[in-house]
């Protein structure tokens, strides 16, 4: 029998023990399911559509869709995902309630969407988005090793990251090769040649992340390589910043370029290890040939020393202009690991979101707010939190299952994803919703619900790591035995005061959930959840991080906001890489948020408008109108209940001034963050996927004929060349760049 509860909510009375099918909406209650209204839907734009039948639909080896629509796409992927299951019965229990799920707002990550239920269509493609290397040692042998698991990693679709401040620098001498070395940037140039090539095969193209530590001796060289037209084109590039350094520049102190030292290196020169000029003892990935002491410190060759504020304004001098080097704040990151007591992290997945260890694998999956928002636009606006939380156990367990169907190619990746089972799970949407419930992006009243919805995502999650951990076993390295050692002590001095003594044995559950950083800060909210965790076990390491979900964003979400972002524009440009397209192409987008507004509201609103009829409410505001520090601001209320890391953009204008920009990493440092990226627009350097109509405008394109003669476009014009229409913007970032024909 149904009951009408009220305007927002059903009621379907079961008989006992039998279940509605009502595909997994709401909660029950006792006899009693409780279901919510589906928000209202809101038009596809033709760009979303577009983008998923281009990404995300399944298609046969002729290009002929198998899924017929998005809800088809849905039933792919809840129907793979729910034969993981042990039985017929929980398999189609979980296939309705994972489809709800899906239709709800939970949005696997592209390579889930893409591939998940493909095997007959793409037999050798992965679930997971991205990987990081294994440590790529100082050796041509490694080097290469790398360079072919790194190929075998893209075919099957995944990004991947590395970290290369561990290959010695440019012209150190090379005992075995009797010659100076070329550095890492000229092996990086491999890295980038490879992906290229893997990548122009069909699918998927390449993503690289290139990390980098602050002391290498070849790091301004790393700051400034992408300045060359074309060269490592296939990375995102990011330094690994120590607090060290940080507190180097804010004192303008003095700061050491330095690298390992090996035995036969220290002899050949006569270099004095007890010489703070000469050598100094770091901590480092690879100890393997070098120098170590007894607290397991390598010894590092100075080659030079520069000042620390000079080295940091190269840097934001960089970031301003071509929006590289991004920032990892790396003793935060390793601080923060649940995984704190049996892996180092030096390295990320491309997007920065996703700091793993070697072979590690980024599985993400993120729910879309916007889907959660009651009445938008009233003022009895709301957000629907039971339903969130629901969805949120629900795709908690959907993103288990993708480890049982993961696809990686190489063992040890594989090894790894199940011996730790870690995943991403995000949102995505925030901008967006924001607006639909009438607050403004940076505010106190936003950054209040930013940490809220963050911190239900968190409680909801881990509640399920201890229920599938009953269920189906924690995470395998969670119930190993730790050897602790004196220097998990000294970065863990509780444990000491709870009578823990080196040489002792403790299960990984303990050192995981009491003392972890992360959860020790949960236990603060759920102080019971956290004990039964420490006495069960997790059923995996860690749950939660925030992805960029460009694409994701634009189609699956109607252009819901990306991530943790505010809306990049209300309408606005973006550039497409399409089949047989010689150049990007570039097609008009709304923000769902416009197109709700439009919707619900008015619809003849359009953002810019003179015209008081057409204006949008002034809550409407976008990245430009956004100063740095409320874009950090918002990460770090966020970033305190997620666990992995969140890939964040500050969006400035073009005209931003420097002075105003330059102390924003700082700023994000100081806010407690695990990293940080800027973008500002800049026609000197290659064009970014989003680009506003404003800025295109206003840029002028110079061409150099055959003839020696020099014509200028205006970025937006349209420009006939090799019987095909571009942009001008885009035909000259295509052929400066060297891509032109090779898309």
């Amino acid at each position: 029998m149904w009951v009408l509860l009220d305007k927002e909510h059903f009621f379907v009375l079961c008989p006992t023990g039998t279940l509605f099918d009502a595909k997994g909406f709401g909660l029950m209650e006792g006899n009693v399911i409780k279901l919510a209204v589906a928000p209202t839907e809101i038009p596809w734009q033709e760009a979303s559509r577009d983008i998923w039948d281009s990404k995300y639909r399944l298609k046969d080896a002729t290009g002929q869709p198998v899924d017929a629509d998005l809800q088809a796409t849905y039933e792919r992927i809840a129907r793979a995902l729910a034969a993981v299951e042990a039985d017929e019965k929980l398999q189609r229990h979980w296939f309705e309630r994972f489809l709800w799920a899906l239709e709800n707002g939970a949005i696997p990550a592209g390579r889930i969407t893409s591939n998940a239920g493909a095997l007959e269509h793409k037999p050798a493609t992965s679930t997971i988005n991205c990987t990081v290397s294994a440590t790529v040692g100082d050796s041509m042998d490694e080097i290469l090793a790398k360079v072919h698991e790194a190929g075998l990693t893209l075919k099957a679709g995944c990004g991947i990251g590395y970290d290369f401040s561990t290959l010695r620098p440019r012209n150190a001498f090379v005992n075995g090769a009797g010659a100076n070395t070329s550095g890492p940037l000229s092996f990086m140039d491999i890295y980038d040649s490879m992906c290229r090539t893997v990548a122009s095969a069909g699918g998927r193209r390449g993503a690289q992340m290139a990390t980098f530590d602050i002391s290498h001796p070849d790091v301004l060289e790393f700051i400034k390589v992408k300045r060359e037209d074309g060269r490592l084109r296939q990375f995102n590039l990011s330094l690994l910043i120590t607090d060290e350094f940080v507190e180097a520049v804010k004192q303008d102190a003095d700061w050491p370029l330095c690298f390992p030292l090996t035995e036969k290196e220290r002899e050949r020169d006569g270099l004095d290890l007890q010489d703070p000029t000469q050598v100094l003892w770091k901590d480092w990935p690879v100890k393997d040939d070098y120098i170590r002491n007894e607290v397991g410190q390598v010894a590092c060759r100075i080659y030079r020393t520069i000042r620390a504020k000079q080295l940091w304004n190269v840097i934001m001098a960089s970031t301003y202009d071509f929006a590289e080097p991004g920032f990892i704040l790396i003793d935060k990151v390793n601080e923060m690991n649940n995984n704190w007591f049996c892996e180092e992290i030096r390295a990320t997945n491309p997007c920065g979101e996703q700091p793993l260890p070697p072979y590690g694998s980024c599985l993400l999956g993120s729910i879309n707010l916007t889907r959660f928002v009651e009445n938008p636009f009233t003022d009895q606006a709301r957000f629907n939190w039971e339903r969130f939380r629901e969805v949120v156990a629900v795709f908690t367990r959907m993103l288990d299952n993708v480890v049982e169907i993961n696809g990686l190619p190489l063992e040890q990746q594989r090894n790894e994803i199940f011996g730790k089972r870690r995943h991403g799970m995000g949102y995505l949407g925030l901008g967006s919703t924001i607006s639909l419930l009438g607050m403004k992006y940076g505010d106190a009243e936003s950054l209040a619900f930013t940490e809220e919805v963050t911190l239900q995502m968190a409680l909801a999650g881990w509640q399920q790591a201890l229920d599938l951990a009953r269920e189906k076993g924690p995470a395998p390295a969670l119930t190993e035995e730790y050897t602790v050692t004196a220097e998990m002590l000294r970065r863990r001095p509780e444990m000491a005061a709870d009578g823990i003594k080196a040489g002792d044995l403790v299960p990984g559950r303990i050192l995981h959930s009491r003392y972890s950083r992360y959860m020790q800060q949960l236990a603060q909210k759920a102080p019971e959840l956290v004990a039964e965790l420490a006495e069960v076990g997790a059923r995996f390491t860690h749950h939660s991080s925030i992805a960029p979900t460009g694409t994701i964003s634009l189609s699956i979400a109607n252009n819901a906001s990306n991530g943790i972002e505010p809306s990049f524009a209300h309408h606005y440009s973006r550039n497409l890489i399409r089949p047989g397209k010689k150049s990007k192409e570039k097609i008009d987008v709304f923000s769902y948020e416009l197109l709700a507004y439009r919707e619900l509201v008015n619809p003849q609103a359009m953002p810019g408008s003179k015209d008081p009829k057409k204006q949008l409410p002034e809550n409407f505001i976008t990245s430009d109108d956004i100063k740095p520090k409320q874009h950090v601001d918002i990460q770090a209320a966020a970033q305190k209940w997620i666990d992995s890391s969140i890939s964040k953009t500050a969006n400035v204008p073009s005209d931003f001034p420097y002075d105003d920009f330059q102390d924003i990493y700082l700023y994000a440092y100081e806010q407690g963050l695990k990293g940080c990226t800027t973008f500002r627009y800049n026609p000197e350097a290659f064009q970014g996927v989003l680009v506003q109509e404003k800025d295109l405008s206003e840029t002028l394109y110079r061409f150099t004929l055959d003839d020696g003669s020099v014509v200028e476009y205006r970025g937006n014009q349209e420009v006939k060349y090799d019987n095909e229409t571009h942009t001008a913007a885009n035909l000259f970032d295509a052929l400066k760049e060297g891509y032109y024909g090779k898309l």
